[in-house]
């Protein structure tokens, strides 16, 4: 008799936070959930439990957040924390974690990875990551986790429907494939643009099978300026932006432009966004004074020239003014950087954000 009160209880509990969820969304929290692909630019921990070069588990990342290390390759918040505080949403868990599971997955999983990229090869070198095909895999076995806890298919459409993918990609199949020679053949094989629609059509057909679980609200970021970043710098010997990756970069970014707009026109259904992560940071480098930075061309924590030469290593001691930096190490922005990229995401002009902003989507 116990047993099956306590079975009662926990289902009645479970429905009761699934109820509050759904309805949070129509209140102080905009969306039902956000479900997050990418890479280290957003990764909060999922690199932690692979046997991957690529972590940020270990001080001073983290020196600004109230975790402490956590595995984002930041002083401190993600742009994705920054769009969880905006939205009304808790942090969201790293799928890799073994202890997130059941109803606290409701709010949101983080599926992105370090290294990892839109092609299955790019980053192999770093050791194991999350290509976007895995962790949209990852999302899937999610969802069937999360489907079990609704009792009707009405109500888990509807949480589906108020919930918001948001794809951060693009970076690594740049930095980690196309722009290293000595490991990767794809400069030699493809043309700038050939290697930019290689990667749209393999991302084309990660964010369709995404859709056809029923996700209906999505943000595509561009990739930003990455031949600004202190890596970048140092490896072509000086201060400037190396305008040549800069324009490699465009080719992706316009044609994920392109993109949206068609993704928009063929699934009336389903609404997409264009983030312009480019053009945003890129003021932020142009225009340091409008938004308090001082440095735009070095690392707040790394070694050697731009301290881009080698990135924040354990225990490194980093600047003491962050929120003065654009760049945190020698290829991720500061957390002041993030908290204006997610707040331009979410109330921004169509300037920033295409064709409407990340609060009028959660509206819809």
């Amino acid at each position: 008799m116990n047993s099956t009160r306590l079975i009662i209880c926990s289902v009645l509990i479970t429905n009761i936070g699934i109820l509050l969820i759904v309805n949070r969304a129509h209140g102080s929290q905009q969306a039902s959930a956000l479900f997050v692909f990418g890479d280290s630019l957003i990764d909060n921990g999922n690199n932690n439990y692979l046997d991957s070069l690529a972590k940020a588990d270990y001080y001073p990342y983290g020196i600004d957040f109230f975790e402490g290390p956590t595995g984002r390759f930041c002083n401190g918040k993600t742009v994705i924390d920054g769009m969880c505080d905006l939205l009304g949403l808790p942090y969201l868990p790293a799928h890799a974690n073994p202890n997130m599971n059941g109803s606290k997955l409701l709010a949101g999983v983080n599926y992105a990875s370090a290294a990892g990229g839109i092609l299955d090869v790019t980053g192999t070198f770093l050791g194991d990551r999350y290509s976007l095909k895995q962790q949209v895999l990852h999302f899937e076995e999610d969802l069937n986790e999360i489907k079990n806890l609704f009792s009707h298919d009405e109500d888990y459409n509807e949480y589906l429907s108020k919930s918001i993918v948001v794809m951060v990609l693009g970076s690594n199949d740049y930095i980690n494939n196309y722009l290293v020679p000595t490991l990767y053949t794809s400069s030699y094989t493809y043309t700038p643009e050939q290697y930019a629609n290689l990667l749209l059509n393999e991302y084309t057909r990660q964010i369709l099978a995404v859709q056809s679980l029923g996700i209906r609200k999505f943000l595509l970021a561009a990739v930003g300026p990455l031949g600004c970043i202190p890596n970048q710098r140092a490896s072509a010997g000086g201060p400037d932006c190396v305008d040549q990756v800069n324009q490699i970069v465009g080719y992706f970014n316009r044609g994920l432009g392109s993109l949206v707009k068609q993704l928009n026109t063929d699934h009336p259904d389903s609404v997409f966004l264009y983030g312009n992560t480019y053009d945003t940071l890129g003021d932020m480098l142009n225009n340091p004074d409008k938004y308090g930075f001082t440095v735009v061309d070095e690392g707040c924590c790394g070694l050697g020239r731009n301290r881009g030469q080698i990135t924040c290593l354990p225990f490194a001691v980093p600047c003491t003014e962050r929120s003065r930096f654009v760049f945190w190490d020698a290829y991720h922005p500061t957390e002041a950087v993030n908290l204006i990229l997610a707040k331009r995401a979410y109330s921004g002009p169509p300037s920033d954000i295409y064709p409407i902003n990340l609060q009028q989507l959660a509206k819809l």
